[in-house]
């Protein structure tokens, strides 16, 4: 495969839990990565001809433009684009004020939105373009009160899944939302009392997403739900 067809992937929140374990993921299958950081640091695996880290914050509404544009001027193409980033407020719908609601959907439902617009036209130039949207199970079911505001902010992240897909499919874009429980991650730490080894290892989640991004365009998968735990229906 020459470096003209090697395939290119942006990961928002790279530089620990899910979005690290999937760039050293998708770094052995052969993928080039743009890594997204509020505070770029290269990974210490990471082969600097091959990944490329920038500056993005989620809660910047310009971010995306110009990580899109320093991905392609690093490495001419984008063919997936996982939007890792988002943020964790533990407070009930009643308790929270406006601020705390803007800030959840800017992170976890406006800033995977801004991604996908501004890569959309080298997603579908690469005729398999693919939108992962690291959504959680709070984004199929409301499971406590304290966890209803991040909640409501995951039901429009699934949403937004299911709506890029929708947009895309005849462009060759699949979308696709990943809904895991508790992952070991420094997030989940400070909501549950779970060990880690508990919990679901970032890095089976990470085999997950290269799975799914893997998958010819016959074979869309619209959510995929993963747990530690055993609940009534996830």
């Amino acid at each position: 495969m020459s470096m003209g067809e090697e395939r290119v992937v942006m990961i928002s929140g790279a530089s620990r839990g899910i979005g690290a374990a999937l760039a050293a993921e998708l770094a052995t299958r052969g993928w080039r990565l743009s890594l997204g950081m509020r505070k770029p640091v290269m990974p210490a695996w990471a082969d600097p001809a091959r990944v490329a880290v920038f500056a993005y914050d989620a809660m910047d509404a310009d971010a995306s433009v110009s990580w899109t544009g320093e991905t392609l001027r690093t490495f001419g193409r984008i063919d997936a684009v996982v939007a890792n980033a988002g943020i964790g407020i533990a407070k009930t719908v009643i308790e929270a004020d406006d601020a705390d609601l803007d800030n959840l959907l800017e992170v976890n439902v406006k800033a995977p939105r801004r991604l996908a617009k501004s890569a959309w036209s080298a997603l579908a130039s690469s005729g398999r373009g693919r939108v992962i949207i690291v959504a959680s199970l709070s984004g199929k079911r409301v499971k406590s009160a304290k966890s209803g505001l991040y909640a409501v902010s995951k039901f429009a992240a699934v949403a937004l899944a299911h709506a890029i897909r929708h947009t895309g499919f005849d462009l060759g874009i699949r979308a696709t939302a990943i809904c895991p429980g508790f992952v070991a991650t420094d997030m989940a730490r400070g909501l549950t009392s779970k060990p880690d080894s508990e919990m679901t290892d970032p890095r089976d989640l990470a085999r997950i997403i290269a799975m799914l991004i893997d998958l010819p365009n016959e074979a869309s998968v619209a959510e995929f739900t993963i747990n530690c735990q055993l609940e009534e229906s996830f």
